[in-house]
């Protein structure tokens, strides 16, 4: 019989006890054999969070051996794929091994089936057997390797008409754009930091979408090829290139393109550090910022909001919003420009 675990994970914890698996310093991650509300998964990609593989590949200096050993090193060390500067984790896709007997027939899946999870690699029970390559452009590693998926967790089988790996690339951000259309309304001015990334895209064809011909989708950029995609896309009303970090000049930018308006929504997607006042003082008062980054400090955010006396509602970026995957997913089948775009750079 198998043993009865707790419906969040919190059987897995070795350290500290008593708290939940993510901020857990160590899990298990042994998979001879699984609790009764247990899924193992045999995995063939991990989808790195885009702050934690930042930080992994300049400690590494972009070198693969030093990449895959940083890896290797932080699952063997946590039991799970939690960076422990970033405290971020990713996602992964593979294949239903086994299913516990408690939550048999109590989920739409079966023993056989391709799924991505919805929840973090840095809350995921993971072993790995070996690394087989290392797509550093893309943030992606092949793997062999098993998972844990708990009963809580959550996930999306995959789709037939759209590639795993292109999947697994748009899902591991899905929350973003799914936020997106919660938080935009029509005739807002919306600002998309990191606009020409993989999330930032997506948020910019949802806000373009949710805020209609009245509103206005301003995407700041810093990178040139992320400029270029942002142009054939066609999803933004202004394009700018901007340093997210020095808040002073996206101030001042914003200010003279909205003539002192500012904007409504700003939505921060960068994977860098110290960009919480740039994201911050391009938002009117009694706007909102949605804080997707996980590079972001609130504690940063919180006080410099106050310190500046911005009243601003700041948005924390949970990567969950139920529908998430769907809305993501029918981006890719709605617009041909985004589709194959996605399918050059991540497929």
């Amino acid at each position: 019989m198998e043993r009865k675990g707790n419906f969040y994970g919190t059987h897995r914890v070795i350290e500290p006890i008593g708290v939940l698996p993510q901020p857990a310093l160590r899990v298990d991650n042994n998979m001879e054999s699984i609790y009764d509300n247990e899924i193992l998964i045999d995995v063939d990609i991990l989808n790195i969070d885009s702050a934690s593989f930042t930080q992994i590949k300049e400690q590494a200096k972009g070198d693969e051996r030093k990449i895959e050993e940083i890896i290797l090193n932080i699952v063997s060390n946590q039991g799970k794929m939690k960076n422990p500067v970033t405290g971020s984790g990713g996602m992964l896709i593979g294949t239903v091994e086994k299913i516990g007997e408690a939550i048999q027939g109590k989920r739409d899946l079966k023993v056989g089936d391709r799924i991505a999870t919805l929840v973090s690699l840095s809350l995921t029970p993971l072993s790995i057997q070996k690394i087989i390559e290392i797509k550093k452009e893309i943030d992606q590693v092949k793997v062999q390797a098993k998972a844990i998926l708990f009963e809580s967790g959550i996930y999306v089988k995959l789709p037939d008409d759209i590639p795993d790996a292109l999947s697994l690339a748009v899902l591991d951000v899905c929350g973003a754009p799914a936020q997106t259309a919660r938080l935009v309304n029509s005739g807002d001015t919306v600002i998309v930091i990191g606009a020409g990334g993989k999330s930032g895209m997506l948020c910019c064809y949802e806000a373009k979408r949710r805020s209609g011909i009245n509103g206005k989708v301003i995407g700041i950029e810093y990178d040139d090829r992320g400029i270029e995609r942002l142009h054939s896309l066609e999803v933004c009303d202004h394009i700018l290139k901007l340093d997210a970090a020095n808040a002073l000049s996206c101030y001042e930018t914003i200010r003279e393109l909205t003539n002192g308006e500012m904007a409504d929504l700003v939505i921060n997607n960068v994977n860098i550090p110290n960009t919480e006042m740039g994201t911050i003082l391009m938002c009117k008062d009694r706007g909102k910022v949605y804080f997707f980054s996980m590079a972001t400090s609130f504690t940063k955010a919180a006080l410099g909001a106050e310190g500046v006396g911005k009243d601003i509602d700041m948005i924390i970026g949970n990567g969950y919003a139920r529908g998430h995957a769907d809305i993501t997913l029918n981006i890719l089948r709605e617009s041909k420009k985004i589709r194959e775009l996605y399918e050059r750079l991540y497929a």
